[in-house]
């Protein structure tokens, strides 16, 4: 277990990172019919694949906001 700090977003890229691995385990899992032969999932299967970005997009978010917490200008507002 680590003892460094957590700073600001590193929960968001942890969490967006998770949900990331889930929607890709869900795109093979809708892509594997297809190259199986067997019928197709229901639509729903294809939108929990849609995780897959929303989990890039809040682990970028976590990435702006620890970058917009460390940036110069706001360190010097701190001191």
């Amino acid at each position: 277990m680590s003892t460094t700090p957590s700073g600001p977003g590193d929960r968001l890229v942890q969490v967006g990172a998770i949900v990331f691995f889930i929607g890709a385990l869900a795109t093979l899992v809708t892509v594997a019919p297809l190259f199986l032969g067997t019928d197709p999932f229901p639509s729903v299967a294809y939108a929990v694949s849609m995780l897959m970005g929303v989990g890039f997009l809040i682990a970028g978010a976590g990435v702006v906001r620890s970058a917009w917490s460390n940036s110069p200008r706001r360190a010097a507002n701190r001191l």
